[in-house]
């Protein structure tokens, strides 16, 4: 594209509005590329790109797969463009080419990894064509924001760029058939011992076959529509993996990874299907991008889920885990509960999902929590549940249609003041199961429950227990 004078405006402003921001110690991860597109609205079409563009895209798992690609590819002494801090829809992007651009709008490195929000596919693929475009998996997310994840599937076909190949989940029926033209790499894991023959979650998106309209036929399934499936009438199925996990042994947490005849062997950082699927998500674009298994594995022994996503804490003798479990995202909450109720040992649940909370833009309603499994958490481990925030009324319904008896149940508007029925007798775990905009609500009750466990454990003490 030729630039010409609306582009240099933009450019030039952009850059000296980072230069404002910086001084004022504001993040300039949004306005600059914001101010860029309003002067210029093709800015991200006509400034100069690298050559490889890595775009990860889809409802859950990006930011923890962008973060941990960027992290291993930087061990390696790779140099790229990201935008790990900023906004990961067309302003943000737009702000992360000018970071990486020179005064003239050359890009100065050759190599980004780019998050890109799904939803914002028609505003950033016309005017930029991924080398590699990553899609973690397709779920019901936000009713306002997404719809349903037929018009997500179709929106990404729609706008994908044919020259851009793509690297999807082959477990996911829905991801692994967006774009159909394009030239495809698939991940995934093979059956687990887990795995069953018929889906015990709520919601599954893909129940007829998108060919014929012929009920499809579930080879396995892990959870929602994640398995493998075929069309007894016609010739759709699931797809041959490229780099399948074979096996995994959680014990010495170690995955099999299997790529044509090549077989090697990668360690786990989290025994979480959700975390492990992100890992193999990432392994096999940085196999794509040419690093080899040592590379990777000496690199990825070094990663850790960030805390915002899941942290552990051992308290006098009670672990407490935080875990996010994103609120208006049926799919991640059910993964999360259902994770909560198989960890060993008896727990207590904390839950605070606010999809009332201003940076959420509010919740159209409450149809979200009716397709997350809260039936998962009426399990005999789980000893006591505390649901506070803005919709504790509605959390406490949802427990209760799951069949969670009352006497179990805390439920409280003031999340901190709820904290305080907690009861730690007999309890092994405290899980604090919190939003995407909860962080802080979420280390303040962290810090209170390691209090309380302090507390008791010295009250213990004091009368000779």
């Amino acid at each position: 594209m030729k630039k010409g004078f609306r582009f240099y405006i933009a450019l030039w402003g952009a850059k000296a509005g980072t230069i404002i921001l910086k001084l004022f110690r504001r993040n300039a991860t949004f306005f600059p590329g914001k101010f860029a597109l309003k002067i210029c609205p093709d800015f991200i079409g006509k400034i100069g790109k690298p050559k490889t563009i890595v775009a990860v895209t889809g409802t859950n798992g990006k930011t923890t797969v962008c973060n941990m690609t960027e992290d291993i590819l930087r061990d390696n002494g790779y140099q790229f463009i990201d935008n790990k801090y900023g906004s990961n829809i067309d302003a943000g992007v737009a702000t992360t080419l000018i970071g990486g651009a020179s005064i003239t709008g050359k890009a100065k490195k050759d190599l980004a990894v780019l998050e890109v929000d799904e939803r914002s596919a028609p505003k950033i693929y016309p005017y930029l064509t991924p080398t590699y475009l990553v899609c973690t998996n397709l779920f019901r997310d936000s009713l306002m924001r997404n719809a349903h994840t037929e018009f997500i599937s179709s929106l990404l076909t729609k706008y994908i760029p044919k020259e851009t190949t793509l690297i999807l989940n082959g477990d996911d029926l829905i991801t692994s058939n967006i774009a159909p033209e394009n030239k495809r790499i698939y991940f995934g894991i093979d059956r687990l011992k887990t795995d069953g023959d018929k889906c015990i979650n709520i919601a599954r998106d893909i129940i007829v076959c998108p060919k014929c309209n012929t009920k499809l036929v579930y080879d396995y399934v892990r959870y929602n529509h994640i398995g493998r499936a075929h069309c007894p009438k016609c010739d759709f199925k699931s797809p041959d993996i490229d780099y399948l996990a074979t096996s995994l042994d959680l014990e010495n947490m170690k995955m099999a990874l299997k790529h044509g005849d090549t077989e090697e062997i990668y360690d786990l950082i989290s025994d979480n299907i959700i975390n492990i699927y992100n890992i193999v998500t990432v392994i096999t674009i940085l196999k794509t991008l040419g690093l080899t298994c040592t590379q990777i594995n000496e690199s990825l022994k070094k990663q850790k889920i960030v805390d915002t996503r899941y942290s552990e804490e051992m308290v006098d003798g009670i672990k407490v885990i935080t875990h996010l479990a994103k609120g208006m995202n049926p799919i991640a909450c059910s993964r999360v509960f259902d994770y909560t109720r198989k960890y060993k040992g008896n727990k207590a649940v904390i839950v605070i999902l606010d999809d009332l909370h201003e940076a959420a833009n509010g919740s159209e309603n409450t149809a979200w929590q009716y397709d997350t499994d809260y039936e998962f958490l009426n399990d005999e481990s789980i000893k006591q549940i505390i649901i506070a925030g803005a919709r504790y009324l509605d959390g406490l319904v949802r427990l209760e249609i799951a069949g969670i008896p009352k006497d179990k149940i805390v439920y409280q508007r003031d999340e901190l003041s709820a904290v305080d029925k907690l009861k730690l007798d007999g309890i092994e775990t405290v899980f604090v199961l919190h939003d995407l905009y909860s962080i802080e609500l979420k280390n303040a009750i962290k810090h209170k429950v390691e209090i309380m466990i302090k507390n008791s454990e010295r009250e213990k003490e004091e009368k000779g227990e």
